[in-house]
């Protein structure tokens, strides 16, 4: 399907060219939104707020973009919007943890530690500091580097899908870069302590 059969078929309200809208966009959105979020699950409720919310609004697109431009910019938004809320309750978590005097072990949440070998603990580590790190990102980098790396579009993709140029794309990538390999060295450093 095309751009405009989509655009057409979707302000009228077509259940078919939703049904292939969503085969052909859920899998690219999932990664996206999974990049940002690391968490399967609120991506995928992520994913279908963005669906409802792109079938709900059709009416209000004006077509000064691609529609998949569109998709992006408000999966990206509910994303970030998702990482704030879940900061606010980490924090209220973390709050009370220190007020009722107990403290959560990481091998409490996993269970018994000697189910877990040695392996799996280093690539958790791993996994989570990469995790933080990106997470540590500022919004522009952040969202350039998803874009790049989880979604594995083009810098010219994500220049229109973040409405800025080229270059600044590139500027973007390579400072996130450069912010990731500091971050993860000072870790590793950290670690060998």
């Amino acid at each position: 399907m095309t751009e405009n059969d989509y655009i057409n078929g979707l302000k009228k309200g077509d259940q078919n060219t939703f049904r292939k809208f969503v085969d052909d966009y859920q899998v690219p959105l999932l990664k996206l939104c999974n990049g940002f979020l690391h968490n399967r699950e609120e991506a995928e409720d992520i994913v279908q707020e963005v669906f409802i919310e792109v079938f709900q609004s059709i009416g209000t697109f004006k077509g000064n973009s691609l529609i998949s431009t569109w998709l992006y910019r408000i999966a990206i938004n509910k994303s970030l919007n998702q990482i704030r809320k879940n900061k606010n309750r980490k924090f209220m978590a973390s709050l009370d943890t220190m007020l009722m005097g107990r403290k959560k072990t990481r091998i409490n949440e996993i269970g018994d530690q000697s189910e877990i070998s040695d392996k799996n603990i280093e690539h958790d580590e791993l996994a989570e500091a990469i995790r933080t790190a990106v997470d540590s990102l500022s919004n522009n980098q952040r969202i350039a580097f998803v874009m790049n790396k989880y979604q594995d579009m083009s810098y010219k993709e994500i220049a229109e899908v973040m409405d800025i140029s080229l270059t600044a794309v590139e500027s973007l990538i390579h400072r996130a870069r450069l912010n990731l390999q500091k971050k993860l060295y000072k870790t590793y450093k950290n670690n060998l302590r």
